[in-house]
Parts: structure tokens; sequence; C-alpha cells
């Protein structure tokens, strides 16, 4: 079943202590193209998000958000430069001397000086940190997947009605265009004799002149070919395969028989069908844009 390019999913978790948020959403475009918007710091998962979005979509205009928080207490290590420290003691000590000052120098003194602890950030297990991240992009994507079969599943049902539609347009075609050839005998023959009046009429050069006719206004390679667009174009929304591509070059196909089917054919009743199959086809090329 076709699948729409439209699509949202969000999943929120915590996973080996790491919270993490993902959010997806998706509108139409030619190509797929992803864009993932996360910290910088888990730069190392970009490719690996692209790469699962890529198994599950095929075109589409793809934004990604990801948020990754750390486990509490583990966003970095805590350490005393010593040597800093001593510096700091020494030249403390030194003063206290001098001004004959009670040395009560402590730890918590020592620590109000700037750069005496330092905080280091912690080096991350990637693979930890992606197997967090891969479980909750999975639950987000499955949203996304299941949306995206659903908008697909109301753009089935309505081309599959405008496909019955163009067929019976087709259908109500090919009976007038049986008329065609008859109405144009008619109004020749009218022709001549108003040209002739009482003279007999060359039934042989009038079967000539109906037959160059016959040719110019027969539309039945144009009809059978409509019919086939419309048997494929049938198949393609019934398969999982993407076919937005396909159906693309089928829709201008089937409106270029369509335009040649009316340029041949001046009756009346066969102009109207002609618009409103042309009505049919834009409407269904409207509603492929959406298509994967």
């Amino acid at each position: 079943m076709i699948k729409s390019m439209t699509g949202y999913g969000r999943s929120r978790m915590t996973v080996n202590g790491y919270d993490v948020s993902f959010e997806i959403r998706s509108v139409n475009n030619r190509f797929l193209d992803v864009n993932v918007r996360m910290p910088r710091v888990y730069g190392f998962l970009e490719e690996k998000i692209k790469k699962a979005i890529q198994e599950r979509a095929s075109r589409g205009k793809v934004d990604v958000f990801l948020t990754v928080e750390r486990p509490t207490g583990e966003a970095a290590e805590i350490r005393m430069d010593t040597a800093l420290a001593n510096q700091y003691l020494e030249a403390m000590r030194a003063f206290a001397r001098e001004a004959g000052l009670r040395d009560d120098i402590s730890v918590t003194s020592l620590a109000r000086f700037p750069d005496v602890f330092r905080q280091k950030p912690k080096e991350e297990d990637e693979e930890l940190v992606w197997d967090s991240v891969r479980q909750v992009a999975e639950a987000g994507l499955d949203q996304f997947i299941a949306m995206r079969q659903r908008e697909g599943e109301a753009l089935f049902r309505d081309l599959d009605a405008r496909l019955d539609t163009l067929s019976a347009l087709l259908d109500q075609i090919r009976a007038h265009s049986g008329d065609a050839l008859r109405v144009h005998r008619e109004k020749l023959e009218e022709k001549l004799r108003e040209y002739l009046a009482d003279k007999e009429i060359d039934e042989g050069r009038l079967l000539t002149e109906v037959g160059l006719i016959a040719d110019r206004i027969d539309t039945g390679e144009e009809m059978t070919r409509l019919a086939s667009h419309i048997d494929q174009f049938r198949s393609l929304i019934r398969q999982d395969t993407p076919g937005g591509r396909t159906m693309d070059f089928l829709v201008q196909e089937m409106n270029r028989e369509v335009n040649t089917i009316g340029s041949k054919c001046s009756q009346l009743e066969i102009t109207q069908l002609v618009i409103d199959a042309k009505n049919e086809i834009e409407r269904i090329r409207e509603q492929i844009q959406n298509i994967e």
C-alpha cells in the first residue's frame, strides 16, 4: 500500500540512565532530505540516525530533533589541581608569617581560589549512547511510519475512486467516438450536395475522403494507451514499494493521450468528456505530490 510523505512521530524515554527525546516530522520533497538537530557533543550519532531513517523512508524533507541528557552526576569528573593548590598554600603561609597572622588556612579556603578544582567531561561510551538513542528513535520512527501509512490509505481510496471515474469517462469517449465517423460522413455528404447541387455524388471519392477523415480522427491507439496507463496506475497504488516518481510519469502520459483525443475529435460530447477527464487527471496529479 502507498505511503504519504507527510508524517510525525515523537518518543521520550530513559534508557541506560540517559534521558532521550526524539522527534521527527516530514513534508513533501522530490528526494529524501534528512536534517538532524542535536547537541554538538553527540554529533557522532548523526549518520547512524540518517541511516535508520533511510532504511524506512525513500522520499520527503525530514527534520529530526534529538536531545540527550546524561545520567545524573555523570556529566563531569571533578579534579583538584594539587600543584596550583600548593602554590596558593605557600603564598598564604608566607603572607601569614610576614603579617604575623594566625595560620588558619583550610581546604575550604583553598577551594575559593579559581582553577583549584576543575571539571573534566567524562568520556562516554559511544556504543552505549547509540544503543540508548536507537531504542527511542525506533519508537518515534514507528509512530512516524504509522502516520505515513494512515495518510497513504486515505490517498489510496481517493486515487482509486478517481481512476474509476477516469475509466468511466474513457468508456463514454469510446462509445461516442464510434459516432464521430458517421457524423463526419454525413457532414461531408451534405457539403458535397450543396456544392454539386443535382449532380450525382461519386461514391468512390466520398469513401476516399471518409477514409482520410477516419485516419485523422481515429483515437483507438490513444484510448488503448490511456487504458493501459490507468491499469498501471492501479497496480502502483497497490504496491508496498515507493512509486511516486513513476506515478508522476504516468500522469503526464495520461494527460498527453487525453489532449490528443481532444484535438482529434471535435464532437461536442467528446469535448466535454475530455475536459472532465483532464480535470480528473489534474486532481490525481495534485494528490500524488504527497506520495512517497
